[in-house]
């Protein structure tokens, strides 16, 4: 049954709560009565329903008092702005403000207990963390854009983030925890950049759930010293991919370690797994020894896959195979959110609007929030798997989301979900859907 703490009238109702708390930003139009909150929820309207840009959205409000209705009965939206004016309040929000909003999200989770199943490796949380793009242009920048100067003489201004999110190996669905612009001012170079950005998203992280028991998944860029300090001082626990060019000391010291090893074949693939413990990270930071972790798949004789990894996790021979799936994990960062933000309906790489100051960037974490309440429908709503196995894709079931918003008066969401996967009855004036 679908978890009332869960379900979308709540989770909106306490992300539009926490909206409401944030100073409003003063702009030209300060005197204009629309609520700072009316301007943020319209944002996440546009992305729960899948609008591909800010005008087509603007436009159809405009047409009826019909889709006015229905976004205050979903979205409890008084009065959308027009888009100009929702670009020029949001460009003014600063980006801190709306962590609040997913951290109510992981709040809610944590009561319904849903959370708990989530957990894995010392009943710690998994936590893959990674950058995409979410803006490029040739012409138009602000002063956070960080910049690609090309041999012609060009320059691509772009803006990227950090994301992370809370995965499980047994689970499609994850939960977005924060995510972190990475600016101009970080640095000159994309591993100096990712690397600050970073360092600000776990302190993030941590304050916003300080006592939530995490394991970071980080790419080869985090094998170093100062952000493996950075985690232990967020008493972070981490599992790290390691490559043999980028670490040639610690591969080194691997190889001539006590290396401990198991093998399990299976579908005619021998699957290897060697571990070693207490190496050095390498040949600066001698008092931080990490554990050392090599997967490898062999197939005809040949090698197929391996990887490797550097953890703080006491690995033994029972806990090995657990171990390589948490590691193996880090991918759901790119494919179960990245790629669903990319091709799935979210818009994710269309530019909603630049800005001079944080308007990129508040409709990306507009756009994250609204992913967060979709995954979290998905994994927990009978509404939203009843319309799913009916409409059998999201794509399907976006698309008819949309249409019933745009042509029926809707009074709830558990209307606009029942209305999809049961059977229509004869129009009568009790109908559950009014026609306008």
């Amino acid at each position: 049954m679908t978890r009332k703490h869960l379900w979308m009238p709540e989770l909106l109702s306490k992300i539009r709560d926490k909206f409401k708390k944030i100073k409003a930003p003063i702009t030209r139009k300060t005197k204009n009565t629309i609520p700072l909150e009316d301007f943020l929820m319209s944002g996440i309207a546009v992305f729960q329903l899948k609008y591909p840009s800010l005008l087509q959205f603007d436009t159809d409000v405009r047409k009826s008092n019909l889709i006015k209705g229905n976004l205050k009965a979903l979205f409890g939206i008084n009065q959308a702005p027009c888009d100009t004016y929702l670009r020029e309040r949001l460009d003014e929000v600063t980006p801190d403000d709306l962590q609040p909003g997913l951290n109510t999200i992981i709040t809610q989770l944590q009561r319904a207990k849903v959370l708990e199943d989530y957990r894995y490796l010392d009943n710690s949380y998994l936590v893959p963390m990674d950058g995409t793009g979410y803006f490029a242009s040739h012409e138009i920048h602000c002063d956070n854009c960080c910049e690609k100067h090309h041999k012609d003489g060009t320059i691509t201004y772009h803006h990227n983030a950090l994301s992370c999110v809370i995965t499980h190996p047994a689970y499609k669905q994850v939960f977005p925890l924060a995510a972190e612009p990475i600016i101009k001012q970080d640095g000159t170079t994309k591993n100096d950049c990712e690397t600050n950005a970073g360092k600000r998203l776990i302190k993030k992280i941590r304050q916003s759930h300080p006592h939530l028991k995490i394991r970071m998944l980080l790419d080869a860029l985090y094998v170093n010293g100062p952000f493996i300090k950075e985690l232990k001082a967020a008493n972070m626990g981490y599992i790290i991919t390691a490559t043999e060019n980028g670490n040639k000391h610690l591969f080194d010291a691997y190889k001539n370690s006590k290396i401990k090893k198991t093998t399990r074949a299976r579908n005619g693939i021998t699957k290897i797994y060697e571990f070693a413990y207490d190496l050095p990270i390498n040949d600066t930071h001698h008092d931080l020894l990490v554990h050392f972790v090599q997967y490898t798949e062999i197939k005809d004789n040949k090698v197929i896959y391996r990887s490797s990894w550097v953890t703080d996790y006491k690995i033994n021979m029972n806990n090995i195979f657990n171990f390589v799936e948490a590691a193996r994990c880090r991918w759901s960062i790119e494919n179960e959110t990245f790629n669903t933000l990319k091709n799935q309906g979210y818009h994710f790489e269309h530019n909603f609007g630049h800005g001079y100051k944080n308007l990129s960037t508040i409709m990306m974490l507009l756009m994250f929030i609204a992913f967060a309440v979709d995954q979290v429908q998905e994994a927990t709503s009978e509404y939203f798997a009843r319309a799913l196995k009916k409409e059998k894709r999201k794509s399907y079931l976006w698309r008819k989301i949309k249409s019933l918003f745009l042509n029926f008066i809707i009074d709830s969401w558990e209307t606009l979900y029942r209305v999809i996967y049961e059977p229509i009855k004869p129009y009568t004036a009790k109908s559950m859907l009014s026609s306008p």
